[in-house]
C-alpha cells in the first residue's frame, strides 16, 4: 500500500482529526490534532493491511508565529509491508499537552522523555516522565525558539560547582 493509500484511509476513519495531508520527495505528511493520537497511532499499528510495527523517529518542533506552536512527528514504518509514513500532531503553547504513544510502541519512552525536556510538551500517561539530557533542575527548555542563546544572565547553573571539583583531577588522570 503506498503511503497516500495510508493516509486516504486515516482520513476516511478519522475524518475531522486530519488537518491536512502532504506529500514531498516522495513522503507524506499527515497533520492531526493532537486529542486523538493515540487511537491515531494505535490504528496504524492493528490495521493488518497498515502494520506500523515500527516507530523510527519522534521529535518535537517549534513554530512560536503559529497559533498551534508545537509539532510532535512521529515517522512510523511498515516492516512487514516496507512504507513509511509521517504524523505530525500540532500542539498549542497555552497547554503544550498530548498522549503518550509508548503504550502502542515502547521505543516511544525515550523520545518522548527528550521532547518534554527540550521543548516543555507533556506527554500524558507517560510511565517515566522526567528529564532525560538536562539536569533535573534546570530551567527552562533550550530547544524552544524563544530560549536565550547565551543562557540566562543571571544565572548559573546549580551543579557548576560540583563539576569543577568532579574535574579538578583530570590532568593528574591523564584524562582529556
Amino acid at each position: 500500500m503506498e503511503p497516500l493509500e495510508i493516509a486516504g484511509r486515516l482520513k476516511e476513519k478519522f475524518l475531522s482529526e486530519i488537518l491536512d495531508v502532504r506529500e514531498f520527495r516522495d513522503q507524506v505528511f499527515v497533520s492531526v490534532r493532537q486529542e486523538r493520537i493515540l487511537d491515531i497511532c494505535r490504528h496504524l499499528r492493528e490495521d493488518p493491511d497498515i502494520s506500523m510495527d515500527y516507530l523510527a523517529d519522534l521529535c518535537g518542533v517549534d513554530y512560536p508565529e503559529r497559533d498551534l506552536r508545537f509539532e510532535v512527528v512521529y515517522v512510523l514504518y511498515s516492516m512487514k509491508f516496507r512504507h513509511r509514513i509521517i504524523i505530525k500532531a500540532r500542539i498549542p503553547e497555552s497547554s503544550p499537552g498530548i498522549d503518550s504513544v509508548v503504550p502502542v510502541w515502547q521505543g516511544a519512552n525515550w523520545h518522548e522523555r527528550e521532547v518534554c525536556d527540550m521543548y516543555g510538551i507533556v506527554f500524558n500517561g507517560h510511565p517515566d516522565l522526567r528529564r532525560i539530557l538536562m539536569p533535573e533542575d534546570w530551567e527552562g527548555h533550550p530547544l524552544r525558539k524563544d530560549y536565550p542563546l547565551k543562557g540566562r544572565e543571571s544565572w548559573e547553573y546549580k551543579g557548576y560547582e560540583e563539576l569543577k571539583d568532579l574535574h579538578s583531577h583530570d590532568n593528574e588522570w591523564n584524562i582529556t
